[in-house]
This record gives structure tokens, sequence and C-alpha cells, in this order.
């Protein structure tokens, strides 16, 4: 049986390639790491994006108006095992360009991995503004 140090690893690893993924704007990579059922919720929207089909019209959506992740830091991350489940929680600090301006975002996320196989796909992802 895998130790739960060592599972904490994996899950650790999944939203570290996750988070560097979506660093560098590579967008197949990014996309990969969520499973096609993944559910969305950020602040910054007006509804849940229910799909990773519906994540990613959105995301090419705000490509073609000139959407760029510029940087991503992930920090005071904390993992809870929950049996094939992992709850990832982080603080996010991201540079992003959209257009000719740039603006940058302090937030907190959680991320929830489930474990597929021999891989963790994140399956649900709610982004929040960090408080003052």
């Amino acid at each position: 049986m895998t130790s739960t140090a060592h599972r904490k690893e994996h899950v650790q690893q999944a939203a570290n390639d996750l988070v560097a993924a979506f660093a560098s704007n590579d967008t197949e990579a990014y996309f990969a790491a969520f499973s096609e059922d993944a559910t969305f919720l950020f602040y910054t929207l007006p509804a849940p994006l229910l799909s990773r089909a519906a994540y990613r019209e959105v995301w090419n959506g705000w490509q073609a108006d000139g959407f760029a992740v510029l940087d991503c830091q992930s920090s005071n991350a904390h993992i809870n095992l929950q049996g094939n489940v992992a709850i990832f929680m982080h603080d996010v600090a991201t540079r992003v360009r959209f257009g000719t301006e740039e603006n940058q975002f302090q937030e907190r996320e959680t991320i929830v991995f489930r474990h597929d196989g021999n891989r963790w796909l994140a399956c649900h992802e709610h982004l929040s503004a960090q408080p003052d």
C-alpha cells in the first residue's frame, strides 16, 4: 500500500504540473491536467463552468482577446487526502495580460484531484479573491 506521504507527493506534483502549465500558457498541458467532467467556480465569472470543454471555450475567447499568463506562483499549499480524492488548497499570485494591460491578482484556490488509474487529475477548481 502506498504511504500517505507518498500519495501527497504525487498530488503535489500534479498540482505543480498544473500550475506550471498555466504559468507558461501551455494550453494543452493545462487542460490535460483536468478530467473531462471537471467543474470550475471562478469569482471573476457570473456562473460556474460545468465541464472542461466549457472552460476551454472561455479560455479560447480570452486568448483571442489577447489574454496571456505572465507569471503564477503557488504558496502555502495544504493537501487533505480523502480516499481517492485529494483536496489541494494554496495561495496564488498571478500576473496576467489582457490585451495591452497587465494585472496582478492575489487569490486563494482549491483544486480537488481524483486518482484516475495511475495519476491524479483535477476534477474541480474553485478560485476566490484573497482577503485584504
